[in-house]
């Protein structure tokens, strides 16, 4: 029997002897923790008693998008008159503000709706009332009139107020923004800009759909012996994923080259993606669409992406060599083929068995201890000790939901009172976004009256519910997912910026991320578990020995994990570079692989035909590694000693998570370190948090 699995069942009162818990959690450990009766309905956002969605009155139903929709057009179209005046009181900065946010107020409400809500005609509503309200920011975007105002104010320095840093700042962002759309070209440039950017649109979604689609093939392909252990539909095998979970070698293999097989429709997808990409950026006057993409960030240029990679990629190789034959050793110890040659399908598979046979644990083992409830009470003693922060729960008022699952809870301080709300949308559901994340449904700024805008965001996540009286019980990997979305919710709730366009994780991509990052530390940290981990039933605490055991488990193979990164990353940039499609998609990610991964390539493979961020992300993928680096310095430098430094914790909110966007990253980021931050810096960060 394995080590902790007598302790489990003795502390679930299965070998007899547990005593009784009487709980000490929290009032907001209790709320995560409690069994909610069984519901007729997870949703009510149309009944007649309803008050809004989010306390929007006009939501009482889905009509109520249409009324918010145009109420924010005519609303726009004032305050486009404001700023054409030559009367005008008023900052142009201010006035674009205040677009942005009549504008996003309704369209982030109306694209978490249309994700998540329960209720198909509230999905549909929101929906139409993006499409709607997208075509009225393109509509702006392509505004000659308005962009040569802004446009003269920036470039004289001189504005019916005077501008102070921030005002410059932000200006060039909303400048920035008319320029990628266009808005500077010439009449015919215009238009062929205008359609470029709807073909990008459209392929990019198109494509998405295709990453997740299943590939369906006559189950007399496959041996007899296999074919069974997949889906069935009639004659055919249907092949979902690539299974590199499973105990065969032979299954794993056989779902990694049909699942990964070169589809068509993909390859023409992703070809006519970049190449418009390129077009849109070469029109626009930039050498490539990563030069475009890469402008304002904490990298800055693509050159920089490729010399940071490039180093690390020569730091982790010879780690990850170390790891590859270890995980070698082990295929052929346990193979169920004869194969000795570590595959691609080989690495997940034989990394948790590795991990297992030297730790001596399981995720299921450890889940009893990390129930909801206890997991928000680790949270709340995090941002406590940070930050003087506490997350509360609140009694929404009827109707404010759009699912009787959802909690609502304050980020109150100490002493400035409450910062912020947070909607905690947490259980999977039908027709719910799939994906974890973190959704601003309303930016903080300040007012004209001197207050401040609260800002309200909506944290998704797809755990399980609570069933047989056992609370909500995660997996340490669903531990770091949940502290990873709060640290986006704790920069959007800490964030004072002037102006809503720039705040919280309205900032650039590769340094949105840091805060996140930075959370997700303090979840592999034994010092901060071991304040939380108690088992659901008796209150026993995980033991520390245990906890170590888990963090160094979840070490291991790093590197190799971390090559996946750099292949995905350095796919998105040469993408995306100056000479893109000089040669097959799938040749260049062949290529890639076998420079900067240390087992060969699948020959008649195409994984990048599966990886969605390339749409999303575009050439920004690499801004998890770099985000994660600079998470990982600011955890070397200011919290490894002594995670929970309240010192360290307000220079953190004071000097980047208070700031937004409205600082160059660099810049925040040298006041935290109070010195300027490297590529060598970075790098020696990340292989740093690897070795602890």
């Amino acid at each position: 029997m394995r080590l902790l699995n007598r302790r489990c069942l003795a502390l679930m009162g299965v070998l007899g002897g547990a005593k009784k818990y009487v709980s000490t959690l929290s009032p907001l450990g209790s709320v995560f923790n409690s069994i909610p009766a069984p519901k007729k309905s997870v949703w009510f956002a149309a009944s007649k008693e309803n008050k809004g969605l989010f306390l929007i009155p006009e939501l009482r139903s889905d009509p109520g998008f249409e009324m918010l929709k145009y109420a924010a057009e005519h609303k726009v179209e004032d305050l486009v008159e404001e700023a054409l005046s030559p009367k005008r009181k008023r900052k142009i900065v201010t006035i674009f503000d205040e677009i942005s946010n009549t504008l996003c107020c309704v369209a982030d409400t109306a694209e978490f709706v249309r994700m998540s809500h329960p209720d198909y005609d509230f999905r549909l509503a929101a929906e139409y009332a993006v499409v709607y309200l997208s075509n009225v920011v393109e509509s702006l975007n392509t505004n000659t009139d308005i962009y040569n105002v802004l446009k003269e104010v920036l470039e004289s320095g001189k504005d019916v107020v005077p501008m102070d840093a921030v005002d410059i700042r932000v200006g060039n962002l909303f400048k920035f923004d008319f320029d990628l759309s266009g808005c500077h070209l010439s009449k015919t440039k215009k238009e062929t800009y205008v359609k470029l950017s709807e073909s990008v649109i459209m392929t990019g979604n198109m494509f998405m759909d295709g990453c997740h689609s299943s590939v369906e093939l006559p189950k007399d392909k496959l041996p007899e012996h296999l074919r069974y252990c997949f889906n069935l539909d009639g004659d055919n095998v249907l092949i979902g994923g690539n299974h590199l979970d499973h105990w065969n070698d032979q299954v794993r293999e056989a779902a990694y080259k049909v699942y990964h097989y070169p589809n068509e429709s993909q390859v023409k997808l992703l070809d006519a993606l970049i190449l418009n990409r390129h077009r849109l950026a070469t029109l626009a006057g930039f050498p490539s669409f990563a030069h475009r993409a890469l402008k304002g960030t904490l990298a800055e240029t693509p050159e920089m992406v490729e010399d940071f990679l490039n180093a690390l990629s020569d730091r982790v190789k010879p780690i990850a060599n170390k790891e590859y034959k270890e995980l070698l050793k082990l295929k052929k110890e346990k193979a169920s083929s004869n194969d000795q040659v570590l595959r691609s399908w080989d690495i997940m598979y034989y990394s948790a068995l590795g991990r297992h046979q030297k730790y001596n644990i399981s995720g299921e083992e450890f889940s009893p201890y990390f129930s909801l409830g206890n997991c928000m009470e680790g949270l709340n003693i995090v941002l406590k000790s940070l930050y003087d922060v506490t997350l509360q729960n609140v009694e929404p008022q009827n109707g404010e939901l759009w699912s009787d699952e959802v909690y609502k809870l304050a980020a109150v301080h100490k002493t400035e009172g409450v910062l912020g709300y947070i909607y905690c949308d947490l259980f999977d559901r039908p027709g719910k976004h799939m994906m974890d994340c973190h959704c601003t449904i309303r930016g903080g700024r300040e007012q004209n009256d001197g207050s401040y805008q609260l800002p309200i965001v909506v944290l998704n996540c797809n755990f399980s519910r609570p069933v047989n009286n056992i609370p909500t019980l995660l997996t340490p990997g669903l531990l770091r997912n949940l502290f990873h979305e709060f640290g986006h919710a704790m920069h959007s709730m800490l964030g004072r910026t002037k102006y809503q366009h720039v705040t919280g994780t309205r900032c650039p991509t590769d340094f949105a991320e840091v805060p996140s990052e930075f959370m997700e530390i303090f979840a592999t940290d034994p010092r901060v578990i071991s304040l939380f981990a108690r088992h659901f039933r008796t209150g026993e605490p995980l033991p520390m020995e245990a906890i170590q055991n888990f963090c160094k488990a979840s070490n291991m193979y790093a590197a190799i994990e971390m090559q996946v990164q750099i292949v995905y990353s350095m796919m998105s940039q040469k993408l995306h570079g100056r000479n893109p499609l000089e040669k097959s998609t799938t040749e260049l990610y062949a290529e890639i692989h076998n420079q900067y991964m240390g087992v060969p390539y699948v020959e008649g493979t195409a994984p990048h035909l599966r990886i969605g961020h390339l749409n999303g992300y575009g050439a920004r993928y690499y801004s998890y590694l770099m985000s994660r680096a600079v998470a990982s310095e600011i955890w070397q430098q200011c919290f490894k000693e002594k995670p929970l430094n309240r010192e360290m914790g307000e220079r953190f909110r004071r000097e980047v998570l208070a700031h937004g966007g409205e600082i160059p990253p660099k810049d925040l980021i040298k006041a935290m370190l109070q010195k300027p931050l490297t590529i060598d810096d970075m790098v020696d960060a990340l292989v740093q948090k690897m070795n602890d």
